[in-house]
């Protein structure tokens, strides 16, 4: 690795596995004996704790948020654009802690571990994982690192969720509140396509009722198509249109871009991969499959489906944050279809119904819902503003 990629983010890496022993009750009534959270930490905290900053992760996400593993790593972690010296989640200023959520595969506990009581692996014995069941896990992290209040907590999309469960259920314990291309629940479309997804995990024959672990195969195929679909509703028309539009333009005397790359420059007048966004699906969707598991993909989904802060308010979203005390800054994208910005400007107007401190952006861009994944820069720059503001407020001018 040259010295150009360390110098640009946390460097090396370790992550850190923290066991415990208490149990967990969770919302569906079940409970976890004992647990362990696979977590990586970045930047240094202060003496008095209080410039911690806790970042959620997505559906496919973990903890590994930034940094590198190795010196062989070709990919940073999934938001190292945000994370790291001089970045907007700076830790030089910052200590940042993430981590992978229960019913995880990345080494938190989760379908793929052992069963305690059972000596195999738990597969779709795992029981369902709420929102609200991995705030409260992360509370016991937070305690287990002495941490008594965040300087913020911050997640978009699933992890935005997180966010906002966390200004409900320990109002007390962070300072603001940073959801980024999320919303306060899932449309019936979303719901739809979380279905459509599973549904092709649990129909494929080597799903095996969810114990394929001890077939040693995996529902690769049906995995493969639900990455395939999620990975569409990740992007936008525009997105693909530049990335695979203008070698078709070209071919056809086009001077629009239609996202129509064909991979040989001819069709084939057959059933095969044609066109360059089919090979890009296939190549993601296979990418995906070797290394999620499908028990996972199926809990995450189905926490996104369940999520719904109003359920215990009598359906009034505005009571589920009354007791709120952070500062709340949220973030949309333009071209974002999955949580288009009207879900958040939606969460804004019940926020200010509550009375709650709140800073809205709506970016211009292209990317649709993974544009909160990427350097935007003025996404990135506002981002940087907020947290710096933020460090000024809570930790002074001392880094």
């Amino acid at each position: 690795m040259n010295d150009n990629r360390l110098d640009n983010s946390v460097g090396l890496v370790q992550p850190q596995r923290f066991h415990f022993d208490q149990p967990l009750t969770l919302r569906s009534g079940k409970a976890l004996p004992g647990y362990e959270l696979m977590v990586e930490t970045y930047g240094e905290l202060n003496a008095d704790k209080s410039n911690a900053v806790l970042i959620c992760h997505a559906l496919s996400g973990d903890h590994h948020a930034a940094g590198y593993h190795s010196e062989d790593d070709q990919k940073p972690g999934w938001w190292d654009t945000c994370i790291g010296p001089g970045k907007a989640i700076d830790t030089n200023r910052f200590f940042v802690v993430c981590l992978n959520n229960l019913g995880g595969c990345g080494g938190s506990t989760g379908p793929v571990s052992i069963n305690p009581e059972t000596g195999k692996h738990y597969g779709p014995d795992f029981p369902i994982i709420t929102v609200r069941d991995w705030v409260n896990s992360q509370v016991r992290l937070m305690d287990r690192l002495g941490i008594g209040k965040w300087a913020a907590v911050a997640g978009g999309s699933l992890g935005g969720m997180q966010v906002l469960r966390w200004a409900i259920s320990y109002p007390e314990r962070l300072h603001h509140a940073i959801a980024i291309a999320a919303a306060p629940k899932l449309s019936a479309q979303n719901i739809a396509f979380n279905e459509v997804a599973r549904q092709s995990i649990t129909s494929d024959p080597d799903f095996h009722d969810g114990h394929y672990l001890e077939h040693g195969v995996y529902p690769k195929q049906g995995l493969m198509l639900a990455r395939m679909v999620g990975h569409i509703t990740y992007l936008s028309d525009s997105a693909m249109r530049a990335k695979f539009g203008k070698a078709f333009a070209a071919l056809e005397g086009q001077t629009g871009n239609f996202g129509r790359d064909l991979r040989t420059g001819s069709l084939s007048f057959g059933f095969n991969v044609d066109f360059e966004v089919e090979s890009y699906l296939h190549y993601q969707g296979e990418q995906f499959s070797e290394k999620f598991d499908a028990n996972t993909y199926l809990l995450m989904t189905k926490a996104l489906d369940y999520f719904d802060p109003s359920v215990d308010y009598g359906g009034d979203l505005s009571r589920a944050f009354a007791e709120s005390e952070c500062n709340f800054l949220l973030i949309s994208f333009s071209t974002d279809w999955r949580f288009p910005p009207d879900r958040s400007r939606e969460l804004v107007k019940q926020l200010l119904k509550a009375d709650k401190q709140v800073s809205y952006l709506e970016i211009e861009a292209d990317q649709g819902h993974d544009a909160f994944l990427l350097p935007i820069p003025r996404y990135v720059n506002a981002l940087s503003a907020y947290l710096g503001n933020a460090h000024r407020e809570i930790c002074g001018d001392a880094s």
